[in-house]
């Protein structure tokens, strides 16, 4: 007997999973380069453009129920401590508040190893209590007449404070400021080392950066009959319903959960955050619809941050550039809590190298906990890996763009095994050519001069291969137009068009009558969150399969009608044709005939090929201008480009690219979560004080991907690229910096501050 349940391996968030999964029903033949397609590949419009444009889009900020309620979150002051009082009722007694919650009325649900309104204070900004009210403005006005009391106790914000052995306690699950280290290890790294020729060793720093979305968290939550449904702006909605249901003790089916349009999630969003609870605890409390959408502080200290990072890199090398060695000791500040996410995977997997070793301290403080952020380790780890290559490259003398094609890696070194594509060498090619790169670094540079200008690079990887399990639904209507449907969510990425021109390419139908529905649990089969660059690579394939199906179908019914075999059809534009007697119908006359009889597809996303690395590649090229009076960094342009599979949708997939080297410009340039140590407080938790880039910041930006369709990875050729182009941005503008001072540059971001430090202590 044919099995019909496989394992299968999944990298999600750079992290590999375990996953049991269906056997599809069908196996299409792949999609590779020579594939003649219509739709797939082709520039379509964005399907929710006007929605957006216009206003029309609906937020979870925007929902409005009858008698709805809005929610306030009381938050502790201080880092650490205890609640010693607290009394609601001053605050209850107030017009137009309605309720309000505290420990003693929500689950004993757990966020980081936090309980919800935890009376035992562990950072600053920790919800403390809720109340809600008729308007916003009531309830925030009534979190001023809350009579409470707390007291202080000291607290850590730094890891050197953490790890001292007095610290105080941090975690509320126990004494220890840290986890054992992990540690990664191939070949021997000191024997490596000694064979070396040349050896650098430097300590990099990256930041505490903040995702700082446009759409804070934020529910809305409706009991009626014991049925529960929350309107959220989520990356998962499965596994949010899966958390509340768990939380308030429900079945799955008495809790839906809908995401329809989203401002933002990078990672901070993949389950039901203080918010969530907090609204459906006080709405189930008073009967009636509650709003709890966060403020722009509480978005800002709550939601979660990549975490800061001390890495001491040392790397080995022979005269001729090839590596003997590569080591990292890292230090990650993960605040009260989070998954372990760290630097040290980009150093095992991006160079070619028998001797590598790494070791990963993950240490607790009393701030916020981390949560994933846009390929989380790899920014953080690219930075230390990629300007430790460049130091090497100037000990070398080498052109550092030489210096890693030396040290090009052909297959997964860790597991031993092949990777299904690899073009990075192509991506080196043409992105030095487009840049101007071999000019670039052979002209003079004014040394002397204020303005200095320099030009540096990046290279990435990143896991992109997506994975079961997820399950796609394809229906063709009465009038000929076709549904998509499938639980998977549009963070803004495209995924509605992208899955819509998928089953169109399928189907040979119009892209304008192919609508996708997305984000609601009890409506829409089974798909993942969209984390890890994963959804187009998981969906695209149970899309592909169910339109199949559908295809399928609708030939056998027009078979007849067209006085034909099935075989015999062909469709495009819309249009079924005969190709033995030209005889022709649209989709629309063939399911008018039909009546009410409705054709449908299933499909299912098959298992990742055994044995076999899926990764994404990329290299990252930028120019920049030093102000060496003020320190200012300008970054002139990037050029930004990447092996991703089959490319979908250009358009949408560039704005991709485009999006994360914006989002790496800030990393390098301006975003820092600053922290009072004393008070243990963030001193800029808002928007004004917090600076993301503007389209002042904003270089020119040549961004693109080398041809390709990755058929080993999955039958769309597809793989993942939301989260690749933040990796190489901070060090090759690091690099450039370096390049144009002369200087090595060690900590990011790049302030005028520390540009000017760099350039008096060189």
């Amino acid at each position: 007997m044919t099995k019909r349940f496989v394992t299968t391996k999944v990298e999600v968030e750079g992290r590999e999973e375990t996953k049991v999964v269906e056997l599809p029903a069908r196996d299409p033949a792949p999609w590779g380069a020579d594939a003649d397609l219509h739709i797939v590949g082709q520039r379509v419009a964005r399907m929710d453009a006007t929605e957006k444009v216009t206003g029309e889009a609906r937020f979870t900020a925007d929902m409005q129920l009858p008698g709805m309620l809005y929610a306030a979150i009381l938050r502790a002051p201080i880092a650490r401590g205890r609640v010693t009082r607290l009394d609601l009722s001053p605050a209850l007694e107030l017009g137009g508040v309605r309720g309000g919650v505290s420990i003693d009325d929500v689950p004993n649900v757990k966020l980081d190893g936090v309980r919800l309104f935890d009376r035992d204070i562990h950072y600053a900004g920790q919800p403390i209590a809720a109340i809600c009210a008729d308007s916003l403005d009531a309830a925030e006005r009534a979190l001023h007449a809350i009579s409470w009391e707390c007291e202080h106790e000291p607290h850590v914000s730094t890891p050197e404070q953490a790890l001292h052995q007095n610290a105080p306690k941090i975690r509320p699950a126990g004494n220890t400021a840290r986890n054992s280290p992990r540690v990664m290890t191939r070949g021997d790294v000191e024997a490596g080392l000694r064979e070396a020729e040349v050896t650098i060793t430097r300590e990099y720093r990256t930041p505490v950066a903040l995702h700082t979305a446009l759409e804070p968290h934020g529910a809305v939550a409706e009991w009626s009959g014991g049925f529960l449904t929350v309107w959220e702006s989520t990356q998962g909605i499965f596994m949010t319903r899966a958390e509340v249901a768990k939380a308030f003790k429900l079945p799955l089916s008495s809790v839906r959960v809908i995401k329809n349009y989203m401002g933002g999630g990078f990672g901070a969003k993949n389950g039901a955050p203080h918010s969530t609870y907090i609204a459906v605890a006080l709405a189930k409390k008073l009967g009636r619809p509650v709003r709890c959408i966060l403020d722009r502080e509480g978005e800002q200290t709550d939601a979660g941050n990549r975490p800061a990072t001390i890495q001491r890199v040392t790397l080995g090398a022979k005269r001729d550039g090839s590596l003997t060695a590569i080591k990292l000791e890292a230090t990650v500040t993960l605040g009260i809590g989070g998954w372990l996410a760290g630097p040290a995977r980009i150093y095992h997997e991006m160079y070619r190298c028998a001797n590598v070793h790494s070791t990963e301290a993950f240490v607790y403080t009393n701030t916020g906990a981390m949560a994933s952020f846009r390929a989380p380790g790899h920014v953080e780890g690219a930075f230390g890996l990629e300007c430790g290559m460049d130091a090497l490259a100037r000990e070398l003398e080498l052109d550092p763009l030489e210096l890693r094609r030396r040290n090009y890696a052909k297959d997964d070194q860790d597991k031993k095994r092949a990777y299904s594509e690899k073009r990075l060498d192509e991506c080196y090619r043409l992105g030095a050519q487009r840049f101007g790169w071999g000019h670039a670094r052979g002209e003079e540079r004014d040394t002397s001069g204020r303005f200095r200008r320099g030009v540096g690079m990046a290279s990435l990887t990143w896991g992109a291969g997506g994975g079961p399990p997820a399950y796609a639904t394809v229906r063709i209507n009465r009038d000929g137009t076709i549904e998509v449907l499938t639980g998977a969510q549009d963070l803004g990425t495209g995924a509605r068009t992208v899955l819509a021109q998928i089953a169109a390419e399928v189907l040979g139908a119009k892209v304008s009558d192919v609508r996708t529905v997305l984000g609601d649990t009890e409506r829409l089969p089974f798909a993942s969150n969209s984390w890890g660059s994963i959804t187009t690579a998981s969906v695209g394939p149970a899309v592909r399969v169910a339109a199949e199906e559908a295809r399928d179908s609708l030939f056998e019914a027009a078979a007849g009608m067209l006085d034909t075999d099935a075989n015999d059809l062909e469709s495009k534009d819309s249009e079924i044709h005969a190709k033995s007697n030209d005889k022709c119908l649209t989709i629309g006359q063939v399911c008018e005939k039909l009546g009410d009889v409705m054709i449908i597809g299933q499909g299912s996303r098959g298992p990742n090929p055994q044995n076999t690395a899926i990764s994404a590649f990329g290299a990252q090229f930028a120019e920049v201008e030093v102000d060496t009076e003020t320190g200012r960094v300008r970054v002139l342009r990037i050029v930004s480009v990447h092996d991703s599979g089959r490319i979908i949708n250009p358009t949408l997939a560039e704005s991709q690219l485009e999006g994360g080297v914006i989002q790496g410009l800030g990393y390098a340039l301006f975003e820092e979560r600053v922290l009072d140590e004393r008070l243990g407080v963030s001193l800029n938790p808002t928007m004004h004080d917090y600076k993301i880039p503007t389209i002042a910041d904003v270089p020119k930006i040549d961004a693109f991907f080398v041809d390709g369709s990755d058929t080993a990875a999955n039958h769309t050729g597809a793989k993942g690229l939301a989260e690749p182009p933040i990796i190489g941005t901070a060090p090759a503008i690091a690099n450039a910096v370096a390049h144009a001072l002369g200087v090595d540059v060690t900590e990011i971001p790049l302030t005028p501050w520390r540009v000017l430090e760099a350039l008096t202590t060189s």
